[in-house]
Formats: C-alpha cells, structure tokens, sequence
C-alpha cells in the first residue's frame, strides 16, 4: 500500500461544487443545490423511512457537474490496475471524470499518474497503451518528459538549436502529478488532493480481509480481463452490486448454488456495502478440480466468499482461491464503462495445467456480470419517469443500497 500524498498544482475542482449553477427537476425547471437539499436529506432518515437519490442524481448533466466536483473529486477512486503497466517505462491513458490521465510505472518500478497534457501548449501526450525507455515526447513541439514527471528536454525553445531559453526554469514545467495511491494492485487517484489519508480510507477493508495476504495476487492474464459499456448512470451498477436481493429473478444460475438465503449483508457506514455467500462452490470442471488457495485460511472463508463495492466506484469480490477489482467509469449522466480483472494466489495458476479453469472462471462470471445489464439498463430507463422520486427501501434486504445513498447524499450535502 502506498499514497504518494500529491496535490495536483491548481486543483482544478476546489471548492467549485459549492458555486455550481444547479441542476433542473422533473419538469425541467430550474433548481439549485439547496433546493435539492430536502430531497437528500430524505435519504439520510432510518432505512422504513427513507427515500432513495431524486431522478436528477441519474439524469441531469447540472447534477453530474455538481456531484464530480462536490463528491467524487474529494475522495479515493479507481483508474485502473498496477497490471496495466507491468514493466518500468509501461504507459497507459485512462480517463475519468472526463480528465485525461497517465498512468506509469517509472524506472524504479513505482506506479505515478500524471495529467495527460504537456506543460507546454496542452496536448494530450499518450494517446493509447505503450512502453518508452527513457522518456515520454510530446508529439507537438517534442518537450521531453521523465517518468517522475520531469521536464527533460524542451528543444530549440530559445531559438534553433537552442534548447534552453534565459528566464525559463524546466523544473516549474514538468507534469502535473495526481494524488497515488496503490493497494491489492488497485490504482487509486485523488482529483482534489484534499481526501484523508488513503490508509485511513483502505484500514476497514484490509482488516476486514486481514485473513488473505493478498501480495500472493497474480493477474490470470489476457482471459482474466472483463469489461462492459452500459447504458446507465455508475452509482446504478453500484446499487446492483451492492444487493442480494435479485438474485433468483436476475442470476437463477448462481442462485442454485448461492441462494439468496445464503447470502448475508454487508454496510460500512460511509464507506463501503456489499454481501456475503456461505456457500459460494462454483463447478468450474467435470473432475472437480480447484485452483490454489490463500494459506493458513480460517475454515469460514474456504467456502465462504464477500463482495463489497468500495465507495465511489470499486467492485470488490474475494473468495478462498481467487479475487476480483471491478471499477466503473462515469461516461456520462446515462453511459457507464465497467472493468474487471481477475486475480489468482501465487504462479501457480497462471500455468498451462490451469487455463482451462481460468478461462472457465472468466466464462462464468462474464455470465453473471452480462446477466446485470439489461436490468441496470432498464434501471436508468425508469428514472424518465416523474412517477418515480427515489422509491423506497425495504428494511431486510436493501440495507446495502440504501448505506451506499446515505454515503452519496451526505458528500453531496457535506454531511449535513
């Protein structure tokens, strides 16, 4: 686990939420912030009472701005996997919240994301996955980046053949570093700089999950990779996440042999919600044969499995022998890109003997993932409808989703 403890020079969301213009209701009037406030508040009461996030929380680009700059910005969130960058000098531009991001591994094998633009004239500077030796060049003018962030070279800047120029000082131009953090290969960012430390935010999970050593993860490879586009807003793909409560109607193959009876919630207050199987044995050959597990686990987890969504927009899932990161890109107000990469315990399973059990663990949980996204999709589509104004949560089985809408409305209301 590591936080680099970077600000981001001018952050360019600071304090910006609190100015915001509004978002537009039902019927397509205007209102502000604190005209949303009661609606947010609804959320906040004992679960029997309890409304859910307004329509606008789905469906207004006002809303979007306000809650990237009010509530995602100032938190932890995920942009991809150390695994996308393997080797010092690996780059890979990922986007979120609509920035354009470069995630690296420098020389000394460190992960760093910087903001994908140069110093210079604002070009996007890596445009798709690659690797350099040394430096990263700017297609326009050739400024010359390390992979610390460095400004290098920035040639004929005084003139041709000029490389220096009097009064230009390169060590104020290198880019611009985002706030890092690293944890289960999981790549964390914070837009503002001003989240609280990342080992105060990660401490619940890992000592949650204290029982794995999770430095035994290994990436299964190019099979071990997922990823959706779905015609929703991401905190709907979170609520899914979240609940057992669809599993015979959305999953009946999972649910033969993890029923919903099975399952048991998860709620961390303002941090993270999710569910628990006790049961979790998927068949994944004719002749039964499982990959490695976790040494030295408690006889609770060797059947055992948990799935958490970590608030904004990661998807967790752990079991005895194998672990997942999902995380989910906000496109826009109704389209959202969600990622998968699975993981196994030690070199072993990345073998020979083992690819066609990996590639049928891939198979049946890209099955489980597909058969949520016609109805996450059908989620969004009923948020067009007036008669709809957050509806309510039953107080057995919807303890998780309604943990995640408090942790939304009270970031968008500071806490209030």
């Amino acid at each position: 686990m590591a936080d680099h403890d970077k600000a981001i020079g001018a952050a360019p969301f600071g304090g910006t939420g609190r100015q915001n213009s509004g978002v537009r209701d039902k019927m397509g009037n205007h209102q502000t912030p604190q005209d949303l406030g009661p609606a947010l508040r609804r959320v906040d009461r004992p679960i029997q009472e309890a409304s859910g996030l307004p329509n606008q929380a789905y469906t207004s680009e006002d809303f979007a701005r306000y809650e990237r700059d009010q509530l995602l910005a100032n938190t932890w969130m995920c942009v991809g996997v150390g695994h996308h960058v393997p080797n010092p000098g690996d780059l890979r531009p990922v986007k979120i919240l609509g920035l354009p991001l470069l995630l690296l591994r420098d020389r000394a094998g460190e992960i760093q994301v910087f903001h994908n633009v140069c110093s210079h004239r604002g070009v996007e500077l890596i445009a798709g996955p690659c690797s350099v030796k040394r430096r990263i060049c700017c297609p326009y003018h050739s400024w010359t980046y390390d992979l610390d962030g460095s400004l290098a070279a920035t040639p004929s800047i005084g003139g041709p053949g000029k490389n220096d120029c009097p009064g230009f000082n390169r060590a104020q131009h290198g880019l611009k570093p985002v706030r890092t953090a690293v944890w289960a290969d999981v790549v964390f960012v914070n837009l503002s700089g001003d989240a609280p430390p990342f080992g105060d935010y990660i401490a619940p999970v890992a000592e949650r999950w204290g029982d794995f050593d999770l430095s035994l993860l290994r990436h299964g490879g190019p099979d071990s990779s997922l990823s959706f586009d779905i015609a929703c807003n991401w905190k709907l793909a979170v609520e899914n996440y979240c609940e057992a409560y669809h599993l015979p109607w959305v999953h009946p193959g999972l649910n033969s042999y993890s029923r919903l009876e099975d399952h048991y919630d998860i709620a961390e207050d303002k941090l993270y919600a999710g569910q628990g199987s006790l049961v979790y044995q998927p068949r994944l050959s004719e002749d039964g044969e499982e990959f490695p597990k976790f040494p030295n686990l408690p006889d609770k987890w060797l059947k055992g499995a948990e799935y958490i969504a970590l608030f904004p927009n990661v998807l967790l899932g752990i079991h005895a022998d194998h672990f997942y990161v999902g995380y989910l890109e906000p496109v826009s107000t109704d389209r959202t890109r969600e990622y998968f990469e699975i993981y196994y315990v030690g070199d072993e399973p990345l073998g020979d003997d083992y690819a066609a059990l990996r590639a049928a663990n891939s198979r049946g949980w890209r099955s489980i993932f597909n058969e949520d996204l016609d109805i996450v999709e059908r989620l969004q589509r009923g948020r067009a409808s007036p008669a709809f104004q957050g509806g309510v949560f039953t107080p057995v089985m919807d303890g998780p989703t309604h943990c995640f809408h408090k942790w939304a409305a009270r970031g968008l209301t500071n806490g209030a």
